[in-house]
């Protein structure tokens, strides 16, 4: 009788207490009371599982939400995720511990989760709201043993939308996730560069390195990005060699998304619409030297009609084919890095049956019969070796050929590009007379680099130059390497930092002409002025003076140069060479001049006013010299065996000059050369109207 008792009373209190949970507004958990609200004086509640999001998140593909969110004390009006989650699983476990009790009891705990989902999707979105200020992606899995459906449905909101990434997560491509520094999704029709290492997209903008001359949709280039795991050394970029048929693909997806925008929305270009972008954009999309014949014209359309894997076909009326891409994805173009990584570790020997890439010998001996030129030109000189034939496909970042003539033995050797704005360049083109005849200057112009760095062929060979041009390494005697752009009159300032400096090695370093001698060191003649490491001599025409204490290792140099204005205004112009002879070497043609060292040395003028000033670590040195000769002068830097500088042209200096006044740094010397050399060449034209031969 009395366990009938008891079990009576017990259930007559399960009871009513049932029926105040019924009444009441929010569930009373039988067993554990529900934390208290957090406030400002409580200790934070303890950390989330590991499966659960931190508070430091990546979020990817999310343009409204920043890249890396900084853990930050949450205040008291927000709502901690963690918190709802510890709330939840509390309740969760207190609601295991009555359906052992009793059926009554579990029959109060589904009343109580009930509450509890109703109570979730009534907070839904202020949850999700805060879990997007804080950067989560998506609520703890933990969440989902508490039913909260539709708390997961909002939080998806939060990641970014599928179908405007390049690619899916849930697709087995390597790529899994292009984006850029700035975490930013792909920008289509812009030049972007895919990393070679993860596969992720970079835009232009985002890429510090100097990258030359670039269109959309680009296919021949090797890029790192900046990542450790990618390049120990920092962002490295290289174009290779372009055939015709990547760069007719790379001009019909560039022709295609245009035409995007278009009511008609042509999928299908004619060669009147191809083959003028090729030949605006030649420079871009090859590393060949232009064709001068325009027999080429019938090579493109030989081309896409021949790769038909590649480019559809379309001729309605005869003779007037036009082509479209048979993958009009073009998220979908990039380099063939499998195929560029299987050339680089064979050697150079082009996998069979690949088109993307240049063919060449594939095996030793003598290989395929040299076939006559598609474009009419002239082959001259010995059997060429495979060396040679792939020289034209190197290129540095910045556009120079790494394989060039040196300026020595008196002569110059200027980089040059056709003119697109020289007078009768398309009957030179199409004339037979001239066959074997050299190519009128005039015709070309000078070709200038996007960047300031140091020059490839303005140096002493020996020297060694890094891929970004940045930093050279001396070796034995006294060498110098002077930088790709001079100035002639203004207030200039570079940096320049030893890096390594061993024992019995030294530096000298500041300003050089031209006609400076680069077997020699800064300072030697009368075309240059510089600044020793040892003992802090100053050197002009092999004459030292004791300036300043020395510099060593680790320290960052400053050089200001101040230039007046010249009384001439000729002066002001750079020489523009088209009336010199052009010569070719390794399929690039070169502006040729001669140096009289002797003459130029006589007609040298001081120029009132100017002066040199040095700075070490901030700290200005004083004035190197003063009235120093006019000309143009180019930062230079000359080595004792083998120690290592880099330079830093600007903008952004890590000392900036103090108490010199307005300067401009170095590295806005390519665009103001840009200017020069345009009104230069646009004068030579109008004086010499007329006055050009007639083809």
């Amino acid at each position: 009788m009395e366990v009938e008792s008891k079990s009576l009373d017990k259930n007559s209190e399960n009871n009513n207490n049932k029926k105040d949970t019924e009444s009441s507004e929010q569930p009373q958990l039988p067993t554990t009371p529900p934390p208290p609200p957090p406030n400002e004086t409580e200790t934070p509640p303890p950390p989330p599982p590991d499966d659960s999001p931190s508070m430091e998140t990546e979020v990817d593909n999310a343009p409204d939400t920043p890249a890396t969110i900084p853990a930050t004390p949450v205040a008291a009006d927000m709502v901690d995720l963690s918190e709802m989650e510890t709330d939840m699983n509390t309740a969760s476990k207190s609601n295991d511990t009555d359906e052992t009790t009793s059926q009554t009891g579990a029959e109060d705990v589904e009343s109580s989760q009930t509450n509890a989902d109703s109570f979730d999707e009534e907070n839904t979105d202020y949850t999700a709201g805060k879990a997007a200020q804080f950067g989560e992606r998506r609520i703890s899995d933990q969440t989902k043993d508490t039913k909260m459906d539709s708390s997961e449905s909002k939080s998806s909101e939060f990641d970014a939308d599928p179908d405007k990434r390049s690619v899916k997560e849930s697709d087995a491509e390597p790529v899994k996730n292009p984006q850029c520094y700035c975490k930013q999704g792909r920008k289509l029709g812009t030049v972007e560069f895919q990393c070679s290492s993860c596969y992720k997209w970079f835009h232009i903008d985002c890429i510090k390195m100097p990258l030359g001359k670039c269109v959309p949709f680009m296919s021949n280039y090797l890029f790192y990005c900046k990542s450790k795991k990618c390049s120990p050394n920092g962002e490295s970029f290289s174009k290779k060699h372009a055939s015709f048929s990547q760069m007719c693909y790379t001009a019909v997806a560039n022709l295609t998304f245009q035409n995007q925008s278009h009511p008609d929305q042509k999928f299908m270009f004619s060669k009147k619409d191809i083959i003028p972008y090729i030949d605006k954009n030649w420079e871009s999309l090859t590393t060949m030297p232009r064709r001068i014949k325009p027999t080429w014209h019938t090579t493109i359309v030989k081309t896409m009609t021949k790769d038909a894997d590649i480019f559809m076909c379309s001729e309605e009326i005869p003779g007037d084919p036009h082509f479209g891409l048979v993958n009009s994805d073009l998220e979908k173009i990039s380099p063939n890095y499998d195929l560029i990584k299987s050339i680089i570790m064979n050697k150079g020997a082009d996998p069979k049956g690949s088109s993307g890439l240049s063919e060449g010998p594939t095996s030793k001996g003598r290989g395929n019969k040299r076939k006559a030129p598609l474009d009419g030109t002239q082959q001259t000189g010995t059997k060429q070796k495979k060396s040679e034939l792939n020289s034209a496909m190197k290129l540095a970042p910045h556009g120079y050929p790494l394989e060039h003539p040196f300026n020595k033995d008196g002569y110059r050797y200027i980089l040059a590009e056709q003119d697109p704005h020289a007078p009768n360049r398309q009957a030179f083109d199409e004339s037979s007379d001239w066959a074997g005849k050299p190519i009128p200057g005039y015709l070309y112009r000078t070709s200038l680099g996007n960047d300031v760095l140091f020059a490839l062929h303005d140096r002493a060979p020996q020297l060694k130059i890094s891929d970004d041009c940045l930093t050279v390494t001396g070796d034995k005697g006294y060498s110098m390497v002077r930088a790709t752009h001079g100035i002639r009159c203004g207030s200039w300032y570079y940096e320049a930092k030893i890096d390594d400096m061993p024992l019995d090695t030294a530096t000298r370093i500041g300003w050089a002409q031209p006609l400076g001698n680069v077997q020699a060191p800064c300072g030697y003649d009368k075309f240059s002025y510089s600044w020793r490491s040892k003992k802090g001599t100053s050197f002009h025409q092999s004459r030292g003076k004791h300036f300043s204490f020395g510099y060593g290792e680790g320290d960052v140099l400053g050089f200001y140069i101040y230039l007046p204005q010249p009384d001439d205004p000729g002066k002001l112009l750079p020489p523009t060479y088209k009336d010199k002879p052009l010569v070719k070497f390794k399929s690039h043609l070169y502006y040729e001049e001669k140096d009289y060292v002797s003459e130029a040395e006589k007609n040298l003028q001081i120029s009132p006013g100017s002066k040199l000033i040095t700075y070490k670590n901030g700290e200005i040195q004083g004035i190197m010299f003063t009235d120093i000769f006019e000309g143009v002068y180019h930062p230079s830097v000359s080595l004792y065996k083998n120690a290592t500088v880099s330079v830093n042209f600007g903008p952004n200096f890590k000392y900036p000059p103090k108490d010199c006044g307005p300067y401009t740094p170095m590295s806005r010397a390519a665009g103001e050369a840009m200017v020069e050399y345009s009104l230069a060449d646009v004068i030579y034209h109008i004086e010499n109207e007329g006055n050009t031969p007639e083809f």
